[in-house]
């Protein structure tokens, strides 16, 4: 069994790599768990590979703030230290410090 380690961790800031968003790392796949049909939305030249993590994040852009589920390949750490917006965050993290969230929750 292959396994591969996340690069990025609970609570950090990351931006992705072609969109205008960035976010906080709430979840981790350590590989595509989403519905067949979100991936064949993507397109085919723009596809990621199923084995890698994936990433659940508290994203915000210029206009709203959503959850987004991102590939690894896509994403890239946010060293603004600015933190993120997204009005969820206090219900999952504590405070913002040098580039990351403090968990706030216990883990299973």
């Amino acid at each position: 069994m292959h396994t591969q380690r996340a690069k990025y961790h609970l609570g950090q800031v990351v931006r992705h790599r072609k969109h205008p968003f960035r976010g906080v790392i709430f979840d981790v796949d350590p590989e595509f768990n989403n519905t067949e049909e979100w991936y064949e939305a993507i397109p085919e030249d723009a596809r990621p590979s199923r084995q890698q993590p994936f990433y659940h994040l508290l994203a915000e852009n210029e206009q709203s703030f959503y959850i987004a589920y991102v590939s690894e390949q896509n994403l890239i750490a946010d060293y603004s230290g600015e933190p993120v917006d997204h009005p969820d965050i206090p219900d999952l993290f504590g405070a913002f410090q040098d580039g990351s969230y403090e968990l706030h929750f216990q883990m299973n």
